[in-house]
């Protein structure tokens, strides 16, 4: 019994899954001419059709033409804007970009004058370091052929 009634509420729940997936709404198309559009409308019980130009209301017809200009005009503005924008955005980072490379260049440049320095540095107290060493030499070896007055000027 319980059974029964698990199989019965199951096949409920797809059922009415089913009608609601076929019942969910379809997106509407954008051409009212289309044949799309026109079965959409026909699905729900409306049509759309050009009245002939003779039946239109002139008036009507102005105030839509009036609007449909300004609703244009706000649109070629919004465009306009929005590229103007685009370009300021673009030229601000092509500004950032120059800069960028500008400090990069620099960095490397005053790199590359520290790294020649420490290499002179390093040169000059190598030279330095071998100076004093044949001094001492040459002190150590005054000293041992047993001469007491062993002056030498010192390299540096």
């Amino acid at each position: 019994m319980i059974r029964t009634a698990l199989t019965a509420a199951a096949v409920a729940v797809l059922l009415a899954g089913s009608a609601l997936a076929q019942t969910a709404p379809q997106p509407m198309p954008q051409d009212p001419q289309s044949p799309e559009m026109q079965a959409y409308l026909r699905a729900r019980g409306e049509a759309y059709s050009r009245a002939p130009d003779a039946e239109q209301n002139p008036a009507e017809v102005a105030t839509t033409a009036k609007l449909n200009a300004t609703v244009a005009a706000h649109n070629d503005d919004a465009e306009r804007s929005e590229q103007e924008s685009q370009a300021a955005h673009d030229a601000a980072v092509a500004d950032i970009d120059a800069r960028t490379r500008d400090e990069d260049a620099r960095y490397a440049t005053a790199r590359a004058e520290y790294e020649a320095n420490v290499r002179a540095a390093e040169a000059a107290r190598a030279d330095y370091d071998r100076a004093m060493a044949t001094w001492e030499g040459m002190i150590r070896a005054c000293e041992a052929s047993g001469r007491r007055d062993c002056r030498a000027a010192k390299p540096y």
